[in-house]
């Protein structure tokens, strides 16, 4: 049976105003991918994101960004290769420390937006950002489009990372998520989205938005949180794939 790891964005908010559903999808989860100051949270958002994944078991990455508060990260910039490097190098440590404050252990690393678009199709910024998670750490895992540049750049780098997919993003014949500028980049019904996922774990496949069949490698399943119904769709995911005997669980870092 398919073994699937179910990661939710988490911390992207500020001060005392956390996102409400947080801490109740973490329940639902096995990884949680936490903002780390660029394009959304603060110190007090990381660290009480990071406890309390700590506290539910739940695997901790730092999901970096680029520098555009106002745009939540989701313009693109340009920025240089070694700025990638620098800022990815600068946010993974950033969330690393509460990470060792609460006697945690950090798992993973996913760009977020703007930057894991770019990243995605230039093989420059993919390395760069490839790069900078192993200098980090060559233990931690990069979570990375399904066939994107940053799965070739981990492989020759000899990175662990895991292909992710999303079950409420369409997607283009050539494997790559919709632009959210485009009407119909996101899946708001439910049940489609719900028949995405399952496809994509049970058959590693997905139909894109002309109705092309492309394989795809499913290790890590994306559940957007700030949706209306966001907990109840993680749970309906979470319980649909436990009855059909898939194992959810994170994916173990070095």
């Amino acid at each position: 049976m398919p073994t699937i790891d179910l990661n939710c964005d988490m911390g992207e908010a500020f001060g005392n105003y956390p996102m409400p559903n947080d801490e109740k999808l973490l329940d639902y989860i096995s990884s949680a991918s936490i903002a780390c100051g660029f394009h959304a949270g603060d110190p007090n958002v990381m660290q009480t994101t990071v406890n309390a994944a700590i506290k539910k078991g739940v695997a901790v990455g730092a999901h970096p960004g680029l520098p555009d508060l106002q745009g939540f990260g989701r313009r693109e910039m340009q920025i240089s290769p070694k700025e990638a490097y620098q800022m990815v190098l600068y946010q993974v440590g950033a969330l690393y420390a509460f990470v060792k404050a609460a006697g945690g252990r950090l798992n993973h690393v996913k760009a977020h937006g703007g930057l894991y678009n770019m990243a995605a199709r230039d093989p420059l910024l993919a390395r760069a950002i490839v790069d900078a998670v192993h200098d980090f750490d060559p233990g931690l895992i990069l979570f990375a489009l399904a066939n994107s540049e940053m799965v070739i750049a981990a492989k020759k780098t000899g990175l662990a990372y895991a292909s992710e997919v999303f079950a409420d993003r369409t997607y283009q014949d050539d494997g790559s998520l919709t632009p959210r500028t485009q009407p119909n980049a996101l899946i708001i019904d439910e049940q489609a989205s719900l028949n995405q996922a399952l496809m994509m774990v049970n058959k590693q496949q997905v139909i894109s938005a002309s109705q092309k069949v492309i394989a795809l490698k499913a290790d890590t399943l994306c559940l957007h949180g700030d949706g209306a119904h966001a907990v109840e769709f993680a749970k309906t995911i979470q319980q649909n794939l436990l009855k059909e005997g898939t194992t959810i669980k994170a994916p173990a870092r070095l």
